[in-house]
C-alpha cells in the first residue's frame, strides 16, 4: 500500500471522510473546533456540507486527506489556530507568542486503520501547515499512557502519536475526553 497525502482541495474526497451518509445529517463535517460554537449549532443539515464545500474551495483548504490508490482513505484537520475555536478556548492553554497551527481530528476509514495512515496524515499535516508560513504546529491529543481509547473519541489521536511525529508535550489542558486528560504537544518548525 502506496499512502499519498495531499491538501484536502477535492470536495467529494473529503465528504466521503467527514460527511454523513444522508446529506440532511447533522453531522460534525469535522466543524466543531474549526468555527465558533454558535456558528456550528446553527448550521444545519445540507448547509454543514455546503459550508465545508466553501472551506475546500479556500487556500490553505481546511486539512488533508490520504490516499490508496485513488481512493481517500484518511483525513486530518489542520488550520491557523487563529482561525479555530483553540483560538479562545479556555481549556487548552495557549504556550506561544507567534501563533500556531492546530491539528485537531484524525480520521482513518475502518479497513485501513493499524496500517501507519494516522501517522502519515500527521506529518501531511505538518507539511501543510510549513508550506504555509507556520511557526509551530500543535495538537491536543488524549494522554492514554498506551490504554485503549474508543474509536469514536480517537479522532483528537493519542499523546504516542504526536510524539513519533517529533512533537513534545507543551502543557497540560483542563480538557478531558473520554475519561483521559489531554495534553498540549507542540512541534517548533523555526528550529
Amino acid at each position: 500500500m502506496a499512502i499519498e497525502v495531499r491538501p484536502a482541495t477535492v470536495f467529494e474526497d473529503v465528504k466521503a471522510l467527514v460527511g454523513p451518509k444522508r446529506p440532511d445529517a447533522n453531522v460534525c463535517w469535522c466543524l466543531s473546533y474549526r468555527i465558533s460554537s454558535r456558528q456550528n449549532q446553527q448550521l444545519r443539515g445540507t448547509e454543514r456540507g455546503d459550508f465545508v464545500r466553501k472551506l475546500v474551495a479556500e487556500d490553505p483548504p481546511p486539512g488533508v486527506l490520504a490516499y490508496d490508490g485513488g481512493t481517500p482513505v484518511g483525513w486530518a484537520a489542520v488550520h491557523p489556530r487563529s482561525d479555530t475555536s483553540f483560538a479562545t478556548n479556555r481549556r487548552i492553554p495557549h504556550v506561544d507568542g507567534p501563533d500556531a497551527w492546530s491539528v485537531w481530528c484524525i480520521r482513518v476509514r475502518p479497513g485501513h486503520r493499524g496500517s501507519g495512515i494516522s501517522h502519515a496524515l500527521l506529518a501531511g499535516a505538518v507539511d501543510l501547515a510549513r508550506t504555509c508560513g507556520a511557526a509551530a504546529v500543535e495538537g491536543y491529543p488524549v494522554d492514554n499512557k498506551g490504554r485503549k481509547v474508543d474509536l469514536t473519541m480517537a479522532y483528537v489521536g493519542t499523546r504516542k502519536l504526536f510524539e513519533d511525529a517529533g512533537f513534545a508535550k507543551a502543557a497540560d489542558t483542563d480538557s478531558v475526553l473520554n475519561g483521559f486528560p489531554r495534553v498540549l504537544m507542540r512541534l517548533d518548525l523555526n528550529s
